[in-house]
This record gives C-alpha cells, sequence and structure tokens, in this order.
C-alpha cells in the first residue's frame, strides 16, 4: 500500500487547498505502465471516498491535458524565448557557492533537473529569477508563481481545469519535496473561483500574500526542501 495526497480547490481566501491523504494499491517498478497503473489506483481508491473528477497532472496522465501541464511540457515566455517551467526553476536557484546558473534555462527540462551543480553548490539560500529574488520562504511561492504565470495566458486551460474537483501528481512524494504541480493547479482554480488570478500575478507581494497563509496550511511544507518531481 501507498500514500499520496489529492489537492482539492476551495475556492476560500483564507485556505485555497485541501489535502486529502489517499491509500491505495502500488505497483512497484519505474516503467511508465506501472506508474499509469498507480494513477488508475489511487483516482480508483478516491472515487470511492466521493472525489472525483480528478485530473493526473504529469506526463504519465491519460489525459493529454494533464501531460501537457507537466512542469516538464509547459513553458513560460522570457526574454530568451519559452523556456521549460522546470528549467527555469532549477536554473534560478542560488547556493551558497554558486548559482544562479542561468545556462540551464536553455537546455531541455530532464537536463536541468540533472545538472551536477544543483548538488555541488551547498545550501541553497534563495532563487533569482532575471534579476527578481524570490526568498525560500513561503516555501512554495517561487515554484507556484513560475507555474502560474506561465498557465494564466492559456485561457482554453483554464477553462477545461474547471472541470475536475480534484489534482493528483503521481510523481509526487511529500517526503521528498514540496513543490507539487497538481496542488498548483488546485492554487490556480482557486484563485479563478475567487477571481483574483490576475490581481495575484501583478506583483511579487500580491501573490506572496495571497498564497501564503495557505502554503502553510499544507502538511508538506514543514521543511525547506525545494526539488521539483515534475515529470
Amino acid at each position: 500500500m501507498a500514500k499520496r495526497p489529492i489537492f482539492i480547490p476551495l475556492g476560500k481566501p483564507e485556505h485555497l487547498v485541501k489535502e486529502v491523504q489517499i491509500d491505495f494499491e502500488w505497483n512497484p517498478g519505474f516503467a511508465p505502465i506501472q506508474k499509469k497503473k498507480n494513477v488508475a489506483a489511487l483516482h480508483e481508491a478516491a472515487e470511492k471516498m466521493g472525489l472525483n473528477p480528478l485530473l493526473e497532472v504529469s506526463t504519465k496522465s491519460e489525459e493529454l491535458l494533464g501531460q501537457r501541464l507537466s512542469a516538464f511540457n509547459l513553458l513560460i515566455e522570457t526574454d530568451l524565448g519559452a523556456i521549460s517551467i522546470e528549467a527555469a526553476f532549477q536554473g534560478s536557484k542560488v547556493f551558497e557557492s554558486g548559482g544562479p546558473f542561468s545556462d540551464i534555462y536553455e537546455i531541455d527540462s530532464f537536463s536541468a533537473k540533472k545538472d551536477p551543480r544543483l548538488k555541488e553548490s551547498g545550501q541553497l539560500i534563495r532563487f533569482d529569477y532575471f534579476g527578481q529574488d524570490w526568498p525560500l520562504v513561503p516555501r512554495t511561492s517561487f515554484y507556484d508563481w513560475l507555474y502560474l504565470t506561465a498557465l494564466s495566458p492559456h485561457q482554453d486551460y483554464l477553462k477545461r481545469l474547471y472541470d475536475f474537483n480534484g489534482f493528483t501528481d503521481i510523481e509526487f512524494n511529500p517526503k521528498k519535496s514540496i513543490n507539487c504541480q497538481a496542488r498548483t493547479c488546485a492554487i490556480l482554480v482557486s484563485l479563478l473561483k475567487l477571481d483574483t488570478l490576475d490581481e495575484a500575478l501583478k506583483t511579487q507581494q500580491n501573490f506572496i500574500e495571497m498564497t501564503s497563509t495557505d502554503s502553510a496550511k499544507q502538511n508538506h511544507s514543514t521543511s525547506l526542501r525545494q526539488e521539483s518531481f515534475a515529470i
């Protein structure tokens, strides 16, 4: 058995996302087919609890929308052109002994995630995204902001996300990471329900103020782990 979270958009200013832990039968193995089996098992267990429909947000999703919303595939427009969320996140990390490694912006998501400098440069201390500093706390703010900034222009995606009552990411393990693209999708839907997405994205201060309280409530936000398990 395994346990994974489902993220449910609440649409309440004081609490944007509810996290529900689901126990389900785990299919071991790293092959894509095994991961898809785990998605199906997770969603089936959730449906028995009345949690449906759900969207798996990863490259292992059966829905094309879920695949496109993977941080490995979703692109953000920059002065360098369109780059993946994964590359933007990894390339903006600043460590005690190096960074930001902005050359990572221009490589593919998988290579960005595996760049050895991310493990060899000491403690992570902040983010620097094209000269804009982001703190480590609130813990998921920079990742969430990157993701929502990239997603907000896609009106067709935004409309379709309303069809789902919750979001999952089978690659996300709360014991190893805090940043989760499924959770960020739930934040997005909550902000859309409140009609505050545009206001939240106007400034860094707005974004932090409108999302940080909710971030502090999440079970997996109790450490400073800043990995991205998007695939």
